[in-house]
């Protein structure tokens, strides 16, 4: 018998419903939004978020439009106590967003809980116990009374500790893990016996968070248990629903959307899909499919860019270039016939028109693209012949993206002249394009130093023959002089991609730094070199900035 076997899976019995009514609904309204980006994840990654990551991804988090946020699981861990806490004395929570701390259904746990959360204006406590049949059989060997009285118990311990600390407005949230797993008639029995702990009413409501904690089955089949269940629990309109898939079979997004359709007026989830296993559900892509619906999601994606650099920044994992909405290649087109149609949609678009374009479902300028990131030139062979050239003859080493970058600028250069192109020819326009842009700004000096955590920084630059001295603070040297050339330039800067090495083997060797930076939502790169590689990374943005300003000069004289 072959090892690749189906036959050892059991078909998922879908729910008896023919008066499904979901099929004929479409999503007019976001659902409340909660992000778990610090809880699950932060717990998928092979290395945690440290405090100061999670403090940055928190603040982004807000700066998005996140009302409710999951910041942990405080009685399971020494850094997430100490980081609820750091928010809660610090002051740090705006008074229109409300923390959410998970805690298994365990007397000290929830005590534990509780103690972290002294002095919070608002919080929501998170309880959950498995329901799910494998769980209560084969790992708890629990009958069906015993689980529920955990949930019962978890729910009655969670009441007295809010009780204990009437300062604080407590919601409360229950759970029952792997609710696809679990017999929806019994999973309502549960969740209805935690309701009755809690006495909720339609002007102080609890909610019900249904996890496919595992997704087994396709998205039609949980839509019809979400709804099962909205017709079948107690005290409906004091009962918020909530969602929490994850991606198991690749349809995280499109289950909470049929969740929606189905009843559920609330979703769990991590922007770009973020968590255990495959990963959670998608807030970036749901959120954008709305919005791309004519839906307002009451997120702001806007800056994208900046999203994207906080989220691999502080979970070190890469957003995939092709990866829907936030990719860096999904507003790219390198099919000639994809690009005259897109050429030809744009060149009758108007500003305050209804979005019609040939292989764009949005406009990419809504998140802080432009269109030159639109119409790309594909030419393998040209970008991996450039790079050969310069690596192989001047030791520069391109990363990728900047390999695309300047291809086009070979190419253009070689159509010109009628010949081949040298490798001398190829750094000199390299150097010229990108190490000696026209009017860039020179580094005179600098100097960090680290207080309180933060890095701060003072520089002097030189423009037109004056010296403009410049200082800035952020969480690492790059944010700090960003910071600063930020403040000083009046421009909105942000590092995308960052990539450096030494020009040759010994202590004397020159350092060399590519940067690629959005410039008021313009995507420019920069190189730099220098004796450190600091300075070099200095250079590289203002460079790159440099670049910025030719070409909106060059636009503008156009």
């Amino acid at each position: 018998m072959s090892r690749f076997d189906h036959r050892k899976y059991t078909p998922i019995q879908p729910i008896h419903k023919p008066d499904r009514r979901w099929p004929n609904r479409v999503i007019e309204a976001a659902p409340q939004w909660c992000s778990v980006d610090l809880r699950d994840g932060n717990q998928a990654l092979i290395e945690p978020m440290s405090p100061e990551q999670k403090l940055e991804m928190f603040e982004m988090l807000v700066d998005v439009g996140f009302k409710q946020i999951e910041i942990g699981f405080p009685a399971a861990s020494q850094t997430d106590f100490d980081f609820v806490r750091k928010l809660i004395t610090e002051q740090r929570i705006p008074d229109d967003v409300t923390i959410q701390v998970l805690t298994q259904a365990r007397k000290p746990l929830i005590e534990r809980t509780y103690e972290s959360l002294k002095g919070a204006s608002r919080a929501i406590v998170h309880v959950y116990n498995s329901t799910s049949t494998v769980q209560r059989e084969q790992v708890f060997k629990m009958s069906r009374e015993q689980i529920k009285q955990i949930a019962v118990d978890g729910a009655t311990w969670v009441g007295e500790g809010a009780a204990r600390q009437p300062e604080t407005d407590w919601q409360f949230q229950y759970s029952p893990e792997s609710f696809t797993g679990t017999e929806v008639d019994y999973a309502v029995e549960v969740c209805n016996a935690v309701i009755d702990v809690w006495q909720p009413t339609s002007d102080k409501k609890c909610i019900i968070n249904l996890p496919a904690t595992v997704e087994v089955a396709t998205p039609n089949v949980y839509a019809d248990q979400i709804e099962w269940f909205c017709e079948q629990v107690s005290r409906r309109d004091s009962v918020i629903v909530s969602l929490h898939t994850h991606n198991d079979r690749g349809c995280g997004v499109a289950a909470s959307e049929l969740g929606v359709l189905a009843g559920a007026d609330r979703v769990e989830g991590t922007l770009l899909g973020n968590g255990e296993r495959t990963g959670n559900m998608d807030i970036v892509t749901m959120g954008m499919n709305m919005y791309s619906a004519g839906v307002d999601p009451e997120l702001d994606f806007s800056h994208m860019d900046r999203i994207i650099n906080v989220v691999e920044k502080c979970t070190q994992l890469k957003v995939h270039p092709r990866h829907p909405y936030a990719g860096e290649l999904v507003f790219a087109a390198f099919s000639g016939s994809h690009q005259d149609a897109i050429n030809k949609c744009l060149a009758q678009y108007q500003e305050g028109e209804t979005w019609e374009v040939a292989y764009l479902p949005i406009d990419p300028r809504d998140l802080g693209r432009n269109y030159q990131q639109v119409i790309r030139i594909n030419s393998q062979s040209g970008k991996g012949g450039v790079a050969y050239v310069l690596e192989q003859e001047h030791a520069i080493k391109m990363p990728r993206w900047l390999q695309v970058d300047f291809s086009p600028v070979v190419q253009v250069f070689a159509e010109d002249c009628e010949s081949e192109v040298t490798a001398d020819q190829i750094v000199s326009l390299f150097e010229k394009t990108y190490i000696e842009p026209d009017n860039a700004i020179a580094l005179k000096s600098y100097q960090v130093n680290r207080e309180s955590g933060l890095d701060a920084m003072q520089a002097v630059l030189v423009a037109n023959h004056a010296e403009h001295p410049i200082q800035g603070e952020g969480r690492g040297v790059l944010e700090a002089f960003v910071s600063g050339l930020n403040r000083h330039t009046q421009h909105d800067i942000v590092i995308i991609e960052y990539d450096e090495h030494t020009l040759g083997h010994d202590d004397a060797s020159e350092a060399i730094a590519y940067v690629q930076v959005s410039v008021n939502a313009q995507r420019v790169c920069g190189v730099g070199r220098s004796r450190d590689i600091l300075g070099a990374t200095f250079i590289a943005i203002l460079n790159a900035l440099a670049r910025a300003e030719n070409i909106n000069a060059m636009r503008l004289s156009a």
